[in-house]
């Protein structure tokens, strides 16, 4: 291909693959990593690529060149993170420090020792031996995160102790590379450290501890008053485009600030996920950037699928997957071991090991630093990173082996281990949904009564008020499918409209009733005609501004002349009911039949109307 357009055949033919395969894996219920990563190697150089000098219509199909998507890829990588630092926050990560900096740390170093002491038993140095052993001890974050995630496992204990361990291993990423430089120093010189090496080498930590520290600083000052201002704006007909781009924009300059201090981008990512998510404005930062990051993501995924050589596959076949093999079980059997020491059940603990035994895509960094610092023998590393590559394909099918043998049997005692974040948000909280005057009130009431809720709100002075107050309230558009999801709207136990726009009302109450039959919705209405529309629509219940405010009145009258409390509460409550069936009887008959069903649950609803 010649011209512009040649310059983007390769972006084009990763769209058109990612279109035809997410609606293929979705229809036979296979992960959609491993559809990339086959797309990955259909398409590549040792794929139907290779073919295209004979067949030159061939290449209008596949991916020639690679490095083309590698920033792409990158950035996807980095949007991952950035979703995990945005489900987790300050409090979490000390709450998680014993697993991070115990067992994660420990798995690292463990690992390390165990296969560095095998490639020595094979024959290799005790400096080459410790690169590919360090290399090989780290996972793939960019494949474990999604393939759990897929499958609803990142809240368990399975998820946490996941992610402690490859957050520790993201860490300790900077300290290998220096590792890696100081022992090609050391070798060169002998076998004798010189400590003005060491020194130097050491002394690269400090920009990135610096930089890491002005990155915190900045994000603190920074973020918060930049997305009020765009949430102010979404008003406007750019608004939702602005809070895109925001997102956007924190995600790449959080990760360029990162790489300038010497970390990985995807470190900086994660640390700005971690602050937005001390803020109103991460439910809705969430939903904006889900759709890049997932295919961003398959650009990772097809690009570690371009790098799987099949000649050197099929060369060797037994060499390759042998040592993959090996690696897996290698690593599974000490992550299990030290996951159990850490108080893991010895199903969530060989479910992590699992998903944490094949290499990682750190693995080829460690491995191309110590090439071109002359301590890893090319011919081995190449090896053993197309193993690793080869193990990289194998993680969703042990992910899926894993939660099958943890299905067997369901543990008698809890798993989790001590160290352990609870859960942001017991399920079953209830969704109040607009956080004025009302939905206030109602909060106030819940939180009196130990209910737990989080609270919605597309006006971001009130959120900060909330939130000011102690109240869960986040900033975020309640009639989008995405946000009620991300808000936890399928385990909910209610969902409680206030907003005094009755347009508005109605989108939430159909956006809700859509994604669960069963869901308990009461929502205010403007009037009347407002509340019969709403039981149409399927609302458990409906309470109209006037009507509730004519009853006040006359309970009040009552009470006063001197009538009884208990006659005039009795009356209050079976005007009210008389109005509801009236409601009702509005409804046209094609709408009854949702609206009837959830109405036969009043104990569940305010069939007490104490709400």
């Amino acid at each position: 291909m010649q011209g512009h357009g040649a310059d983007y055949k390769d972006l084009v033919v990763f769209l058109a693959a990612a279109g035809v395969i997410v609606p293929l894996v979705n229809r036979l219920k296979i992960s959609p990593v491993l559809g990339f990563l086959a797309a990955g190697v259909v398409l590549g150089p040792s794929g139907l690529a290779r073919f295209s000098d004979t067949l030159p219509w061939l290449s209008y199909f596949t991916i020639s060149d690679p490095v083309q998507l590698a920033q792409l890829s990158e950035l996807g990588v980095a949007f991952l993170l950035f979703m995990i630092g945005l489900e987790l926050s300050w409090e979490r990560l000390r709450a998680m420090r014993r697993l991070v900096f115990g067992l994660g740390l420990m798995q690292v170093v463990v690992c390390t020792l165990v296969l560095a002491g095998l490639f020595v038993l094979l024959g290799q140095s005790l400096v080459s031996a410790a690169v590919l052993g360090m290399g090989l001890a780290l996972s793939s974050t960019a494949v474990v995160m999604p393939v759990l995630a897929e499958s609803g496992r990142l809240k368990g204990t399975v998820g946490r102790s996941t992610f402690a361990i490859l957050l520790a291993q993201d860490l300790s990423v900077a300290p290998i590379l220096i590792t890696v430089s100081v022992m090609a120093a050391v070798a060169q010189a002998g076998g004798s450290l010189d400590p003005a090496v060491l020194g130097r080498s050491l002394f690269t930590l400090v920009p990135a501890a610096i930089g890491l520290g002005l990155l915190v600083l900045m994000g603190r000052v920074v973020l918060r008053p930049m997305f009020r201002s765009v949430a102010q704006a979404r008003k406007s007909a750019q608004g939702g485009e602005l809070f895109v781009a925001a997102s956007l924009l924190v995600v790449v300059v959080a990760g360029l600030a990162a790489q300038a201090s010497g970390l990985s981008m995807s470190i900086g990512a994660l640390v700005a996920g971690v602050l937005l998510a001390e803020t109103e404005f991460r439910r809705e930062v969430e939903v904006s950037i889900e759709p890049f990051k997932g295919l961003l993501l398959g650009v990772f995924f097809v690009g570690v699928g371009l790098g799987l050589d099949l000649g050197a596959v099929a060369a060797n076949p037994v060499l390759l997957f042998g040592l993959a093999l090996a690696i897996t079980v290698v690593k599974t059997g000490v992550i299990f071991g030290l996951a159990r020491l850490w108080g893991l059940g010895a199903r969530p603990a060989l479910e992590t090991a699992l998903v944490l035994a094949p290499a990682g895509e750190f693995a080829f960094v460690v491995f191309a630093t110590g090439m071109v610092e002359g301590i890893a023998p090319p011919a081995l590393t190449s090896t053993v990173a197309l193993s690793a590559t080869l193990s990289i394909f194998s993680i969703p099918l042990l992910a899926l082996l894993g939660q099958r043998l943890s299905r067997e049997k369901a543990p008698a005692l809890p798993t989790t281990p001590e160290g352990a974040a609870p859960p942001e948000q017991a399920d079953g909280a209830v969704i109040i949904v607009g956080f004025g005057r009302v939905g206030r009130l109602i909060g106030e009431l819940l939180k009196e009564h130990d209910q737990a809720f989080i609270a919605l709100d597309t006006d971001a002075a009130a959120v900060a008020a909330g939130r000011r107050d102690g109240f869960d309230v986040f900033y975020g558009d309640a009639g989008r499918a995405e946000m009620l999801a991300h808000c936890g709207v399928l385990s909910t136990r209610a969902l409680i409209v206030t907003m005094d726009a009755p347009t508005k009302v109605d989108e939430v109450v159909t956006t809700a009733r859509a994604l669960r039959d069963d869901l308990i919705i009461i929502a205010r209405a403007r009037d009347d005609q407002h509340a019969a529309r709403l039981y149409a629509l399927g609302v458990t219940d409906a309470v109209p501004e006037t009507t509730e405010a004519s009853l006040q009145l006359a309970e009040n009258t009552l009470v006063d002349l001197g009538v009884p409390m208990g006659l005039v509460l009795a009356s209050i409550h079976e005007k009210r009911d008389q109005f509801r069936r009236t409601f009702q009887a509005a409804i046209p008959a094609g709408g009854r039949s949702r609206t009837t069903r959830a109405l036969r649950m009043p104990q569940m609803g305010t069939g007490n109307h104490n709400s």
